[in-house]
């Protein structure tokens, strides 16, 4: 007695009867290569050991089939999949926001951050934000900016360099 779903797997490998290749080579469950068979009698041997046939290897010709249970294969890939997943490192943009006219310890402060979340493999997104006056002396602005590009050359690159945003100046900095 063969399980026959009523669809076809949309995601996944096609196994048994959802193979469409009349043709397939066939690799049983201890790793044996069986060598090339017709698909009915490959499955028919499959479900002899209480398992499925499952096609491995699409793109192949013949497509590569496995004896395997279906059930536990999507369960080993999905979990892959997610460890895959789990182990990539996101990059994240971080904030800085400054002024014209920031004090030496302030900007020491926001340095050791900015420092802090480049190592940490983060791009920061480095504001000047001008107030009133202060934006008619944007020479100021860009001065601090500069500053702040030679003080992290050794860690970082430039990514976009100064430019103005309304009443902010943004400048984005890439760990190397």
């Amino acid at each position: 007695m063969t399980r026959r779903p009523v669809t076809p797997p949309m995601n996944g490998p096609r196994y048994n009867e959802f193979i469409q290749s009349p043709k397939v080579r066939v690799i049983d469950h201890e790793g044996e290569n069986l060598g090339v068979m017709y698909t009915r009698e490959a499955m028919e041997q499959a479900a002899e050991v209480g398992l499925d046939l499952v096609e491995v290897s699409p793109n192949a010709d013949p497509p590569v089939a496995k004896f395997l249970d279906v059930g536990k294969y999507k369960y080993e890939a999905q979990k892959k999949a997610n460890l895959a997943r789990k182990s990539q490192k996101t990059q994240e943009i971080k904030e800085i926001k400054m002024r014209p006219n920031i004090d030496d310890h302030d900007y020491d402060t926001k340095m050791k951050k900015v420092v802090e979340f480049i190592e940490e493999g983060d791009k920061v997104k480095v504001t000047m934000r001008f107030r009133g006056r202060e934006l008619s002396h944007g020479q100021l602005g860009m001065a601090v900016l500069q500053r702040v590009a030679e003080a992290t050359n050794e860690i970082a690159k430039v990514e976009a360099y100064p430019r103005m945003e309304g009443r902010q100046m943004l400048m984005v900095l890439a760990p190397k």
